[in-house]
């Protein structure tokens, strides 16, 4: 997986730093798997972290760590399920990726999709911002 982190590169963004494209990727490409550390702890938060399911999170290191949301992303993560060769559940492998083509330089992003209890405002100046960073179908009171 080494080969697909070269296709970003972690820069300066309107919200700190965000992961930006090396080269022009493709839709569809999967362009790379979130690495980092998984955490089996149901109250585990972090401005980073990504639910696998159940009591499990993943804390992801650099450069998928700094993925920021939009409200029209043009990125998703992709969650692999996994077992053990018990048979046993193992946690979900994780993949970035590209929804639509991406241009050289160009920031990628995906949607956090939080429940509305925990909102921030959203500055991602899409057409579509929903105006807090939580999920479409979710609602701000």
């Amino acid at each position: 997986m080494a080969a697909m982190e070269t296709m970003v590169r972690v820069g300066k963004a309107a919200c700190g730093r965000g992961v930006f494209a090396k080269r022009a990727i493709r839709k569809g490409t999967l362009v790379g798997l979130v690495q980092g550390r998984v955490l089996d702890d149901p109250g585990y938060f972090s401005d980073y972290c990504i639910d696998l399911g159940g009591s499990l999170s993943l804390e992801p290191r650099a450069p998928f760590r700094y993925l920021n949301h939009c409200c029209e992303p043009n990125a998703q993560l992709l969650l692999t399920e996994k077992c053990h060769k018990d048979g046993s559940s193992a946690p979900s492998i994780v993949h970035v990726k590209a929804l639509r083509a991406i241009k050289i330089g160009e920031e990628l992003t995906i949607d956090y999709a939080w429940i509305s209890e925990t909102p921030i405002r959203c500055l991602c100046g899409a057409s579509s911002c929903r105006g807090w960073v939580v999920a479409a179908n979710h609602t701000i009171a």
